[in-house]
């Protein structure tokens, strides 16, 4: 990468405006710039979430895996009309999310957030990467995009639910079920 960021600030950006990857300069409240960020957040969230791991932890390389994932995704996003995420990603991650669901008890109701730290965490990742499909898919309104990108936001969720159940019995918590509230408190 050479010496790219010797100087972090520019002021380019002060007026509003942010470069993309290709050159062009967009509002920073762009919807582009808005699921940029939100991918650039849950990768900060799945960073947080490998610090509550230890070292020796088997799910280190999955999630480590995701970020770079994540970054792929975040410069696809930055170069309009690129394709970096494709068929393989969506592939891994379905393969790694029927590994991991593999031991786990059938759900019959709904679970609450929670069960660990590392859960929670986990559970947040979701929360946001679901976010982040719906940035990806309200950006696809505006321009084209890479369908394979959404999809994999989706399945991601969907790895990040079952992490979360999967880390949540590694320390011993039960899943606390939501409870259907039918009338008043």
């Amino acid at each position: 990468m050479g010496n790219r960021l010797s100087k972090i600030y520019t002021r380019t950006g002060d007026d509003g405006s942010t470069g993309l990857a290709d050159g062009n300069r967009i509002a920073k409240n762009a919807q582009r710039v808005d699921a940029m960020g939100t991918v650039d957040e849950l990768n900060c969230h799945i960073g947080l979430l490998i610090e509550h791991l230890p070292a020796d932890d088997p799910l280190l390389a999955c999630l480590r895996r995701i970020q770079h994932h994540l970054f792929d995704l975040g410069g696809e996003l930055a170069i309009p009309g690129s394709q970096i995420i494709g068929e393989a990603h969506i592939r891994w991650l379905e393969q790694t999310l029927d590994e991991h669901n593999a031991d786990l008890p059938p759900l019959k109701n709904f679970i609450l957030p929670g069960g660990s730290p590392a859960a929670a965490q986990c559970h947040l990742a979701r929360a946001v990467c679901r976010r982040a499909e719906r940035g990806v898919v309200a950006l696809g309104h505006e321009d084209p995009i890479n369908t394979a990108s959404r999809r994999y936001l989706n399945r991601l969720s969907d790895l990040l639910f079952v992490l979360a159940r999967v880390l949540a019995r590694r320390s011993g918590a039960r899943e606390i079920l939501w409870e259907q509230q039918t009338s008043g408190l």
